[in-house]
């Protein structure tokens, strides 16, 4: 079968060979787009007279025909037209005849293909945001419910101070809202169109990019043509970003496997998102959260491939850029359903409270509060660090904690200790009391789940 681009050559490469260049493969996902783009395009040429309205009205209708075969799938593409391009310039033929050619009149599959991206990624970063915003309610919604449940905080993996459990779960809250507004921040330089810039140098025909450009809705144009056909900043700012959402939701998913597991046991997450053994019954594996975890490898890789392809290509297009589409495809499927599995682990989880409330008033977290008791009535805070250190080494050797010492205790180690110091230790009044701004304290936690829901109203 002849090229369409095959005038030039006498030989025909071997199939093994059209298949090792062929993308068709892969880039069938941006059929939508392609069609999309193309019936602006084409009525871009009828506007500027470079076709008659009569062939538009051709063109126009057998676009629409291939959108409504493509959306039943009922196209067959082939590696013999090598991508997307020129599979449904085929199509459009067999459809309409040999009118379907003049559509690619004024443009290359160079600033064609850089437009499907624009579009296929426009549609999806919208989505995702979408899907991190559902995940933030989720997060709220546990949040409101927990607001005064206590859990041990942590630093290093030891435990810190104790803290609301809705204030951990907000910390996750405001990383999505900075993936959040990162996503959104890139739409200023994804939504731009490179159509008409043609294969590197614009064309001789009197186009109308403006034009096309309000059709599809994009808010202007590349004002370079060579920029418009080689730039993918836009796919490395949208892998970049999604690369810190996987970060955000590893780190989560990281802290619901521990706090799921027999030491722990803080939640358990339902069974929908968790996994038996095939030899030991016992077992409920929390697989989702470790396998969010994994996926967090590959989009860093994603990112790091095609910052690696880009990294010395010369101005404009090269084949290399073919290769940037699978690990497009790859992120945006990723991470769709890392944060919609997310949003599902966090609405159905189960909380023990129970547990969460012991295991504050096993340890050393409320320490610091001694130490602030003594730093508030005069006592230097270096000094009031050692003298409770040794108070928590005496409790070592005890096999007590703070709240076990007797007054008695207390009186040797400083006599700026009072009765109301076991008031001071428990850990509520440790949570509440911490009411500086972005605190843990209680009130404190109750504005910032209110500052969320506003946040998210306003998406």
């Amino acid at each position: 079968m002849t090229k369409l681009w095959g005038g030039r050559f006498t030989k025909s490469a071997e199939e093994w060979v059209d298949a090792f260049g062929a993308s068709i493969p892969f880039d069938k996902e941006l059929v939508e787009e392609d069609i999309t783009g193309s019936l602006a395009h084409v009525k871009m040429l009828a506007a500027c007279d470079i076709i008659t309205d009569e062939e538009a009205k051709t063109i126009t209708q057998g676009l629409k025909t291939l959108l409504q075969k493509a959306d039943k799938n009922e196209l067959e593409y082939s590696v013999q037209n090598e991508d997307i391009h020129l599979n449904i310039e085929k199509f459009l033929t067999d459809e309409i005849g040999p009118v379907g050619g003049k559509l690619h009149t004024g443009r290359s599959r160079n600033d064609q293909v850089a437009t499907d991206m624009h579009l296929y990624l426009r549609k999806h970063t919208n989505e995702i945001m979408e899907l991190v915003k559902q995940m933030q309610e989720a997060l709220l919604g546990q949040a409101e419910q927990h607001v005064e449940t206590i859990i041990p905080g942590y630093t290093h993996l030891q435990r810190a101070q104790p803290v609301s459990f809705a204030h951990h779960l907000m910390a996750y809250f405001w990383m999505l809202e900075r993936d959040y507004t990162r996503l959104e921040d890139s739409l200023k330089r994804l939504n731009i169109s490179p159509l008409g810039a043609g294969a590197l140098a614009g064309t001789t025909f009197p186009i109308d990019r403006h034009y096309t450009a309000e059709l599809l809705e994009f808010d202007g144009i590349y004002e370079n043509s060579l920029d418009a056909v080689s730039d993918r900043d836009f796919i490395l700012e949208f892998m970049s970003a999604s690369s810190m959402i996987m970060m955000h939701l590893s780190r989560l998913a990281e802290e619901f496997i521990l706090w799921s597991s027999q030491e722990f046991q803080f939640i358990e997450l339902d069974d929908t998102f968790a996994t038996g053994s095939s030899i030991m019954p016992q077992k409920k594996n929390p697989d989702m959260a470790e396998l969010i975890r994994g996926k967090t490898g590959r989009v860093y890789g994603n990112l790091f491939s095609l910052l690696t392809l880009l990294k010395g290509l010369p101005l404009a297009y090269n084949k290399d850029m073919q290769e940037d589409k699978e690990g497009m495809f790859d992120t945006v499927t990723t991470v769709k359903g890392s944060v919609k599995i997310f949003t599902g682990m966090i609405e159905t989880m189960k909380v023990n409270t129970g547990v969460m409330e012991k295991e504050t008033h096993s340890d050393f977290s409320n320490a610091t509060e001694l130490a602030d008791y003594l730093a508030s009535k005069g006592m230097p805070f270096r000094e009031a660090h050692e003298v409770v250190g040794k108070l928590v080494l005496l409790c070592i050797q005890k096999d007590i904690y703070l709240l076990d010492l007797s007054m008695k205790d207390y009186k040797q180690a400083s006599d700026l200790f009072e009765e109301d110091i076991y008031e001071v230790l428990k850990p509520s009044t440790v949570v509440k009391r911490r009411n500086s701004a972005g605190g843990t304290g209680f009130e404190q936690v109750k504005k910032a789940i209110e500052l969320g829901q506003e946040k998210v109203k306003q998406k």
